[in-house]
């Protein structure tokens, strides 16, 4: 972990460097004066079922059943005769 000065500019901001240009970040007031900057992934609302319950299970079994069984050829006649 790498130690670093930096000044508040007058607005109030900090650089925390070009790497990190356009990440979110959360960060936390740890007592006065003292901050934990994260960086972090944003969810959008529109999205966040998804990361609940029911979907958030039914989606993790989906992934596991597909990364056990490998894609197999299909015989697009066998199909087509199903579907009539």
């Amino acid at each position: 972990m790498q130690t670093q000065i930096k000044t508040i500019g007058a607005s109030g901001q900090i650089s925390l460097g070009k790497e990190y240009a356009g990440r979110h970040v959360i960060v936390e007031e740890i007592e006065e004066g003292v901050w934990l900057i994260k960086t972090a992934s944003i969810i959008p609302d529109s999205e966040m079922w998804l990361h609940e319950e029911p979907a958030k299970s039914r989606i993790d079994r989906a992934i596991k059943w597909a990364e056990e069984n490998r894609p197999s050829e299909t015989d697009l006649s066998e199909l087509s005769g199903k579907i009539k």
